[in-house]
């Protein structure tokens, strides 16, 4: 990569995915060296995680890439001696950067990740992994091709009090075996606003560099930034966002990642309520037939009507419950408490949220051992692709009916049900049902054994939402 300018990069690129092309070594450096580190994306996420890594004695910020000059300078600001890029391959180009954290939009993550990889450098990459589940793999796949330390930013996997959760539920089964388990996100968002005419871009903005792989699309909503979350061309909406920390909580403590994927999936919601731009839902809820104990996530970004707050629901507003023989666990990011059949509190856990989850990611690339990594990229590409599959049932989906979703309860095992008759709460309070809102829902979907893929019957249909199209220039490379 030394010397190779932008042109020479992008050429490459392309030769990349047929494997003609091998990552650099590194610049050597010494037992008391600094491990050298650059941004790419540089909004308010990142600069948490520079703060993180700043406060280490042995690292130092000396990049920053951002196609918003605004935000660039703002982060420059607070690292004075960092050098900036509008453009992230220019920043891939210095040979003098060890390890980059990607903090980007969605829909950049996998190609600043492998980019990154194949340049020499070792990755931090912010949850959602991917923005379609083919993408994911492929960052898993050059992580192993160019040995590579790679870290998903599932941060509550570096909280020590997973280990004592995990300890009391499966070693001392304190509570019974495991019999189902729920995940929640509620909170409340606000709608994105919906324009008549297309949103002007800042010139501030390299908008080519900043769409990426993404299609160029006429933007509606009233701000460029964060709300692309909303929009599928650039974000995954709320189970995208929220839905991964959770989901990877539960598979952590609950299934001790022992379901790499689920069986079968389906799943449903709509956006109601917002006449704006937004595309993704603001009530969804999805069951999981996990193979070992049955699954259902509730997530909702609407208040619960007169009554406030972001809906009626068991357990915690953004964490998971693992029912069990004799009482239940509920737990969210940085703490959780037990409770019996009586709903006694016999055991409360307090954690740090994983704010050593960054130092984890830097011990690692000292020791050159991704075995240390709490979130190595494999493990988050898996929970990643739960909520890609949630995602896909949504969108391949047909109009929901009290009756459809009733006549998929014989279907069930554990808190579906349940589930339902809370989502039904929600919207009654805010004078709605099923048929109101063009709720949608798919059908039972199987999942293939030995990757993110569908088969069986309706598997045509939603394996459409697999893998996307990409922008020329901007291709994520087929890794083998």
């Amino acid at each position: 990569m030394k010397n190779m300018n932008r042109r020479k990069f992008m050429q490459t690129g392309l030769a990349l995915g047929a494997g003609l092309w091998a990552a650099p070594t590194l610049v050597a450096r010494g037992a008391n060296e600094k491990i050298r580190v650059g941004a790419i994306g540089c909004g308010g996420r990142s600069g948490e995680l520079l703060g993180s890594a700043s406060s280490m004695p042995n690292v130092d910020v000396v990049a920053l890439a951002d196609p918003d000059e605004n935000r660039l300078g703002d982060k420059k600001s607070h690292f004075e001696k960092a050098q900036t890029y509008r453009d992230l391959r220019e920043l891939l180009d210095n040979p003098e950067i060890d390890a980059v954290f990607v903090a980007t939009c969605n829909h950049w993550h996998c190609l600043a990740a492998v980019w990154a990889m194949q340049a020499g450098k070792h990755v931090y990459v912010e949850k959602p992994l991917s923005h379609t589940s083919w993408e994911g793999q492929q960052v898993v796949n050059a992580a192993r091709k160019y040995k590579r330390i790679c870290q998903l930013g599932t941060q509550q996997r570096s909280d020590p009090m997973q280990a004592e959760i995990k300890k009391f539920l499966h070693e001392e089964k304190a509570l019974g075996e495991i019999i189902s388990a729920r995940v929640n996100h509620y909170s409340v968002r606000k709608p994105i606003g919906k324009r008549t005419e297309p949103l002007p871009i800042p010139k501030s903005v390299d908008y080519n560099l900043w769409l990426g792989p993404a299609e160029d699309q006429p933007l509606f909503r009233n701000k460029l930034h964060y709300d692309w979350h909303w929009d599928w061309n650039t974000g995954s909406g709320e189970m995208g966002n929220w839905g991964v920390h959770v989901m990877d909580d539960m598979k952590n403590n609950v299934l001790l990642d022992k379901a790499k994927l689920p069986k079968r999936i389906f799943g449903g919601g709509a956006r109601i309520l917002y006449n704006d731009a937004g595309q993704t839902p603001n009530v969804h809820f999805v069951y999981f037939d996990t193979g070992i104990v049955p699954v259902v996530l509730g997530l909702s970004t609407i208040a619960n009507g007169d009554k406030g707050g972001a809906g009626q629901h068991k357990g915690p507003n953004s964490g998971y419950i693992a029912y069990c023989e004799g009482g239940r666990l509920e737990g969210q990011r940085g703490s959780a408490a037990a409770f019996d059949k009586d709903g006694k509190v016999v055991r409360k856990f307090q954690g740090d949220a994983g704010g050593q989850h960054q130092k984890n990611f830097i011990d690692a690339i000292v020791a050159d051992d991704s075995s240390l990594l709490n979130a190595e990229i494999a493990l988050g590409n898996d929970s990643t692709d739960w909520c890609n599959l949630a995602n896909i049932a949504f969108r391949c989906g047909k109009p929901c009916t009290d009756e459809a979703v009733d006549a998929l309860n014989g279907q069930t095992e554990g808190r579906w049900e349940e589930l339902m008759a809370d989502t039904r709460d929600l919207l009654a309070n805010n004078k709605m049902d099923f048929k109101a809102g063009s709720f949608m829902v798919s059908p039972m979907l199987t999942v293939a054994p030995d990757a993110c893929r569908f088969v069986g019957e309706h598997a045509e249909e939603a394996n459409a939402f697999i893998k996307r199209t990409y922008r020329e220039g901007f291709v994520v490379p087929e890794i083998s």
